[in-house]
């Protein structure tokens, strides 16, 4: 079966674009939407689905929040899914400095965060990755200086590095 991966990342874009700035990093596990609705019949009024989902739908399910205290890369480490799960995805927000000729050396003990801020090109991002268990992936990306739908950057190999990490939490040790 194959799963639309672009959908589910388009629609938590979306989400995310309707929760404002300043949100904390999100994780969801995305569900085959019959498989969701065939096991919890209840949800499917909730969801607004009446008849029978369309099979490559997938519906999002936001997961407990992630440990401000603990590296990204760590948690998700640590993350494996159950066979229920036929895929994942991640929303969050960073500051990124636009590149120049120059290489950037921020403070190896001080507060990378505020060193960012201060520098000139420094912009906000939020980051949307999905990847599922086949190895598809998707991700869309919205600078909060252009805020407006018509400006965010889709693609499937856009954050290969968050995508590969995320694609990493299917994989068996």
């Amino acid at each position: 079966m194959s799963f639309n991966i672009r959908e589910a990342v388009l629609d938590l874009e979306r989400h995310a674009s309707q929760q404002g700035w300043d949100q904390p990093i999100r994780m969801y596990a995305l569900v085959p939407t019959a498989d969701l609705v065939q096991r919890e019949p209840h949800l499917a009024e909730m969801l607004g689905i009446s008849g029978d989902p369309a099979p490559d739908e997938l519906t999002p399910v936001e997961q407990e929040p992630l440990p401000a205290d603990v590296p990204l890369e760590e948690t998700l480490g640590r993350i494996m899914w159950p066979e229920a799960v036929a895929g994942c995805a991640l929303v969050m927000e960073r500051l990124v400095v636009r590149g120049t000729d120059e290489t950037l050396d921020p403070p190896r003990d001080g507060d990378t965060a505020a060193w960012a801020e201060q520098q000139p090109g420094c912009e906000e991002i939020r980051m949307v990755a999905g990847v599922l268990r086949d190895g598809s992936r998707y991700s869309a990306l919205r600078l909060r200086n252009y805020d407006s739908e018509d400006q965010v950057l889709k693609g499937e190999d856009l954050i290969p590095g968050l995508t590969s990490a995320l694609a990493l939490t299917f994989e068996e040790d």
